[in-house]
């Protein structure tokens, strides 16, 4: 396992780092606390979670990966884990009604901010987050494989000189180390650091946003806005929710999110991207490889890539993922999956 600082912060987080989005809907507290020790003891530093969690997210158990992480963090010397957790963005509309965390008035302000990280305190029983991220932007912006940005849906929103202000607030009072976004833009990143340095106030040192073999519009702009500002990349949907596994080509095994939990799958019914999951499986076969250990060994091979987010249902699936680290892709099979990308570019973006 290898480690590096993320961002321009002293965070040095493992190159894997643990999704917990499962943990009170698929898995148990009793397999959560298994995936963490193991995790833990396999070298992966770096945990990943969020207060709307688990997804799909619902009034009934919104907060119980905060609370299982929590009771299995007490057990643990918390200087060994680097935590990550993430405030929600606005409800609204079919994509994020929300309306179940502080009534659905969830904007990035100074209240909901302060109410937020209290109770992801509570929950993860610990007294300072590493990590505290945005889920995604109070302004507009195209979310989760929306389509284009589209002037006429912008909307009243908390400027980003206020929400530095009162994160600033709470890296003062040691509630929070570092700040990170999630789901966000070129503009969004260079805003708010260009806001940060001019007022005095904390810079992001993270973005996590989706980048996999069938998505790598982040590298496209994103890349270099991460770069001058150095903005370490959490890379999520790393298999595509799963896609390519190459387990739903010919069916959907029950049991599985596709099956559980359709309405996540929207965005991978877009064309051309079954045909693309093929190719990327058909030359992981060629090559002795699985598509498991294609798809990550892409994402870790990318320079702007701080930590490939890895998250599993069954211990067997956190242990393939884990086992990854030693897979090394050769300049060959790079060039073949450029190919690819080239005959498919970016089917789900």
């Amino acid at each position: 396992m290898q480690y590096r600082k993320l961002g321009d912060s002293e965070l040095l987080v493992s190159e894997l780092c643990l999704g917990t989005m499962n943990y009170g809907k698929q898995n148990t507290l009793e397999e959560a606390k298994n995936q963490l020790s193991y995790a833990l003891d396999q070298g992966i530093n770096f945990i990943d979670t969020a207060e709307m969690y688990p997804a799909p997210t619902c009034a009934e158990t919104q907060g119980k990966t905060e609370e299982y992480i929590g009771k299995w963090l007490v057990t643990q010397p918390r200087d060994r884990v680097i935590l990550a957790t993430k405030i929600a963005g606005p409800s609204g509309g079919q994509t994020l009604p929300i309306t179940w965390i502080r009534e659905g008035k969830n904007r990035i302000d100074r209240k909901n901010i302060q109410e937020a990280v209290e109770g992801s305190l509570r929950r993860l029983q610990t007294d300072y987050i590493d990590l505290y991220q945005i889920h995604w932007p109070d302004r507009y912006v195209p979310l989760f494989g929306a389509p284009d940005y589209a002037p006429n849906y912008e909307r009243e929103t908390v400027a980003i000189a206020e929400q530095l202000e009162a994160f600033g607030e709470l890296v003062k009072a040691g509630k929070i180390r570092y700040l990170g976004v999630s789901n966000e833009t070129p503009w969004g990143v260079c805003e708010f650091c260009h806001l940060a340095r001019q007022l005095g106030l904390p810079k992001i040192v993270s973005i996590q946003n989706a980048f996999n073999l069938t998505n790598r519009v982040f590298q496209i702009h994103l890349a270099e806005a991460c770069r001058f500002h150095k903005v370490g990349l959490m890379a999520y949907s790393t298999l595509a929710f799963g896609h390519l596994t190459g387990k739903y080509l010919s069916q959907i095994p029950a049991g599985s999110r596709v099956d559980l939990f359709p309405q996540f799958d929207k965005r991978y019914r877009k064309p051309h991207f079954q045909e693309a999951v093929k190719a990327y499986v058909d030359l992981a076969d060629k090559n002795g490889l699985t598509p498991v250990q294609l798809a990550l060994g892409f994402v870790r091979s990318r320079w702007f890539v701080t930590s490939v987010i890895i998250a599993a249902s069954t211990i067997e699936q956190l242990q393939e993922n884990i086992n990854c680290v030693d897979v090394v892709l050769s300049p060959e099979i790079l060039t073949e999956i450029d190919r690819i990308h080239a005959r498919y570019p970016n089917p789900v973006p």
